[in-house]
């Protein structure tokens, strides 16, 4: 272990409670006080920190609630995905999306209120809808380099575009089944890729391919 491991692993740790704190506190006040009467200056106070803490971790009051989503994979995973050619293309998706969530599980309370926050706010669960559908076309435009890279192409228009697509839908289903089973507290981190095999392997079972 090298002696900037353990300040690296407290720095995390820190960098995580925080956005926690700020997270909680902006959905209690919007359950309270409704979207449109929460400003920055409240859950700044509520959370105890300065503006400037806030927008590092949030663009925007907006973000609080809607970037809550796991973060997307960064350039050099992306690329190791990319050029992994020769093995399951929807395992090593499954692999590069959820390599890049917290191994934390979620918390099922937080769950909850933020359930209820978009519930009561449908503007929120509008532009919800519109970062997922931001984050699918980049996950499609990645699996599309991925066909590239392994010299894949098609004489039918739009065929692996569908493809790309069909794979990030099988995602989403994977991600429920991990979510569920992560709040029964029966996945951790180094269980996930077996978790995620198992998962594919349940698909396939399901459309009759194994």
């Amino acid at each position: 272990m090298t002696r900037g491991q353990p300040h690296e692993g407290l720095r995390e740790r820190k960098r995580v409670a925080t956005r926690s704190a700020i997270e909680r506190a902006a959905l209690a006040l919007i359950l309270e006080h409704g979207f449109d009467h929460v400003t920055v200056d409240m859950i700044c106070e509520a959370a105890m920190v300065s503006q400037r803490t806030f927008f590092n971790y949030f663009g925007s009051k907006e973000g609080v609630i809607l970037d809550a989503m796991p973060p997307f994979p960064g350039e050099e995973a992306v690329a190791t995905f990319v050029h992994a050619t020769g093995t399951d293309v929807l395992e090593d998706f499954l692999e590069l999306v959820f390599g890049s969530m917290a191994s934390a599980g979620p918390d099922p309370e937080l769950t909850r209120v933020r359930r209820l926050v978009f519930q009561r706010n449908p503007v929120l669960a509008a532009g919800l809808l519109d970062r997922m559908r931001e984050r699918e076309d980049r996950a499609v435009a990645i699996l599309l380099d991925r066909f590239a890279a392994e010299g894949r192409t098609s004489t039918r228009a739009g065929e692996l575009e569908d493809e790309a697509h069909m794979i990030v839908g099988l995602t989403m289903a994977v991600f429920h089944y991990l979510m569920r089973k992560q709040l029964e507290g029966r996945v951790d981190a180094d269980r996930r890729r077996t978790i995620i095999h198992e998962a594919v392997m349940l698909m396939r079972r399901a459309v009759g391919t194994v």
